[in-house]
Formats: C-alpha cells, structure tokens, sequence
C-alpha cells in the first residue's frame, strides 16, 4: 500500500513528445511536467500542454505542469573576428556598447551591468570557463584582470555572483510568454533570475492566483534573502546550473541543503533540479555517482526531484524516470531516512491549522495509520500535512481540479478531486471511499481525517477524526 513520496519532475522535449511516450512516462511516475520556455515555439508548448492533459485524464490522476520562464540572459557582445583569446593575466576592457569588440576590448550590449560593477567584483564567462576580476573603474567602462582564461566567442554567457544586477527578472519576451503560458492553464510559473523578493513581488502582481509562483534560486543574491523569497513564492527550485556558475563547486551542496531547508521550514515545495542523471541522456544507466546525488537529495526532504535533457532530448526518458524512481522508493524503504529526516518544521507562530497538522502526524505515527485525509479547497491544509512528513502519506482531497494538480508536485500527497462536503458522515465516507479507490488503506485500517468545520469555508482547519474502515 505504500506509495513514494517525493515526486518526479519530467522536461517536455522531442524525446518525450509522442502520446504513447507522455503515457508511458506518467506510468513510470512523473508527477509533474516542465515546459521550458527557453527553446521551442508557443505552438509546441500549446501542444504539450494538450497531449498532458489528454495523458492525465486518461491515467485517472492529477499532474502538474509548469511553465519555466527564460529570464534575462546576460552575454557578450560579438567580436570582429567572431573570438578573443583571453591570457592569464591580460589586462582587459569592458565597455558598455552594441559595437564589435576586438583584443582587449570586450563590448557588453548591457549598461545596467557595466554601471554596477565595482573594483574587486567576479565575472564569469561562458558558464565560468573563464574568469575576471575588476580592478578598475572608469565612466563606461570598467577594466578587468583575466584570473584564468580561454577563448571567448560571440554571445557568450556573463554571471556576476559578486553582484546584484539591476535588471529585472522578467523579460520583454518572458512577459510575453507568461500572458502565453497563464493563457493554456498552466499550474505554476518559474520564475528565472530571482536576486531579491521584489523579483517575486513583481511577478506575484502580474500572475495573482491563476498559477503558483516557482521562485529559481541561482544567484547568491537570492541565497542571502532566501527565508523571503520563500515566503512570498508557492515553491522553490535548486536551480544547480547557474548556481553551480556562480558560487564555488564545494559550496553547491551546502546551498542545496539551505535552500530545502528554507523551504520544508515554510511548507513550500522544493525541487532539486539540473544534471540529475545527465548520463543517461546518451546511457541507459546512470552512474553511481548520479543515483548517490538524486538519494542525498531525497534524504535532505526535497519534495521533487527533476529531469531536465534526460527526458526533453535523451534517448531512454522511460528509463530515466523509472530508475529515478527506483532511488527514491530505495531512499523511503531505508529507516535512516526517517530516523535523519527533518520533521517537527511547525512554526514557533503557530495557527489552529498548523497545529492540526502537526497532531495528526503524531497520531498517524502512534497508532499506524495508513494514511492522513486532508480536505483542502486551496491545498494550504495537505501542505501543512506534508511538511511535517507522515509515514503513511497523504491524501489531499478538494473540490477544485486547480487545486489537485498543484498538490501533485508536493512530498507524500496524493491528490483527487472530489465534491464538497456536507457533513461529518459525508467527510467520513468521502475519506473511506478514496482511500480504498488509492489502494493506501483497507479494511482494519486506520485514517487520520483533517477538516475544517463548518464545511466549505477555506483556511478553517480546526477538526481531527480518526477512521478505522469496517
């Protein structure tokens, strides 16, 4: 009767695009889609979206999908010669213009970057292939000392982690694509090159409640107002490829745990995220290294863990989804997961609500109950649940398909969408009948039941009600 609890993040891609390869993914355990907005046409993502919808009615559960914004990409501009060799210790310019570069000289078609940047900042090139320190300020430009170099060519990539960028998370073309992307239903939006919570205020004031905010942690900017960020986001990603660009590679792990640690402490959903198994874009089996680094990541209580190339464009999607599963279900069947799990996360400022949760994973605990029922119509009731992570799981049931689909990307919930409860008969035959319909519990078993009462009002989780089914 046991299910997994931390769920499967899958990218949308020419691999993953055929309706027999979306079934077969969703069979193997993909929770969640992504659509990445930074390749592919909207007529692509438009039929994703559709042929996603077709897969999970067809599968009977809920599943959610995200729309993944590009964000603003910082390059180079483009050289006479299409290349500059960069040499230890070269004395470099930058200069904020849309002309050619050449030699020395290198032109960044963004004045909002070379206005920032002060004596003793970082720049990284080509996803930090190359590296220069600023030693030198001057009106429009600044001069730089190349720490170790290479051969940089056009429109390669620039990350500044010792800076906050005055640029705006969002795009011209990122809104453009959100209007897109709200448009066909997406559940939640990420959101790329997140430095600060106004980032995500900004977003929040575009977005309102039509999708959930997925706030991307990449920058060390962001990592010093993470407890922010979290709080104003519906959930947050471990986004490893920038973040791994722009802070040192013994530092990632550390971020890593941070930031779930941030998010389990507010009851947001994280998803770890980039390289999970790369190899198995090309292999059919990942390396041990990989199944070490998705196993640490599912012991840390990260409630998703993502596939990016490996399902968009790799050769084995199915095969990569099932052996991710396989780790995960590996992870949970080993009680030192449960023994080093973080679970009392309560906050000291307490609700009603929080409360309930947290005493209803007691009493599943003490007595072996095979599930806890959450009613919920905004999710906020199965979130709490889940952050204080139950043995048994959860089953979130709510009147609001919205509402289900979102609850797909938390740990441990099972969603189903169900009509509004009348009465406490009626919570108790709802509960009994999706529990038995999930196959999480049988006759004998016990259920820990969470409502709020009167019934049909959101936010007033204040009952709790243990079921043995008959």
């Amino acid at each position: 009767m046991r299910t997994r609890d931390c769920k499967i993040v899958a990218t949308m891609g020419p691999a993953s695009d055929p309706p027999e390869r979306l079934a077969m993914l969703i069979e193997a355990g993909v929770d969640c889609f992504r659509l990445n907005f930074s390749h592919g046409a909207r007529e692509d993502h438009a039929r994703r979206m559709q042929a996603i919808r077709a897969a999970e009615q067809k599968a009977g559960a809920p599943v959610a999908v995200f729309a993944d914004l590009q964000g603003p990409k910082i390059r180079v501009g483009s050289f006479e010669r299409g290349e500059t060799k960069l040499r230890y210790n070269d004395i470099v310019t930058l200069e904020a213009s849309e002309e050619l570069g050449s030699g020395h000289l290198i032109r960044l078609p963004h004045a909002e970057l070379v206005n920032a940047l002060e004596v003793g900042d970082i720049l990284k090139l080509d996803d930090g292939k190359m590296q220069l320190t600023v030693i030198e300020r001057g009106r429009n430009q600044v001069k730089a000392r190349v720490d170790f170099g290479g051969v940089l060519k056009n429109q390669k990539g620039v990350n500044v982690p010792t800076r906050r960028i005055p640029i705006s998370a969002l795009t011209p073309k990122d809104r453009e694509d959100l209007v897109y992307a709200l448009d066909l239903g997406v559940d939640y939006v990420a959101l790329s090159f997140v430095q600060h919570p106004e980032d995500v205020r900004e977003a929040r004031a575009l977005i309102g409640e039509r999708a959930g905010i997925i706030s991307k942690i990449e920058k060390p900017s962001a990592l010093e107002k993470i407890d922010e960020i979290v709080d104003l986001s519906d959930a947050v990603m471990v986004a490893r490829g920038d973040l791994g660009v722009e802070l040192p590679p013994e530092q990632v792990p550390i971020a890593q745990r941070q930031i779930i640690r941030a998010a389990r402490a507010a009851g947001r959903p994280v998803i770890v995220a980039t390289h999970m198994l790369e190899s198995m874009v090309e292999a059919a089996t990942p390396t041990r290294a990989e199944a070490s680094d998705v196993a640490t990541a599912v012991y840390q209580g990260a409630d998703a863990v993502m596939l990016s190339a490996e399902s968009a464009v790799g050769r084995h999607p199915q095969s990569a989804v099932a052996i991710m599963d396989r780790i995960i279900r590996a992870v949970e069947a080993d009680d030192a997961y449960w023994s080093s799990l973080p679970r009392d996360m309560t906050p000291p400022q307490a609700t009603t609500a929080d409360a309930i949760a947290l005493s209803a994973r007691h009493i599943a605990d003490v007595i072996g109950c095979s599930a806890v029922v959450a009613f919920t119509a905004t999710g906020s009731t199965a979130l709490r649940v889940a952050r204080e992570r139950p043995r048994c799981g959860v089953v979130g049931l709510t009147p609001v398909t919205a509402t289900a689909r979102r609850l797909a990307l938390v740990w441990g919930v099972r969603s189903r969408v169900t009509e509004d409860v009348t009465s406490v008969e009626d919570m108790v035959d709802k509960a009994d009948a999706a529990v038995r319909a999930l196959g999480v519990a049988g006759p004998d078993d016990r259920v820990a039941i969470i409502a709020g009462i009167p019934f049909g009002r959101a936010g007033k989780t204040n009952t709790i009600r243990v079921l043995r089914l008959e």
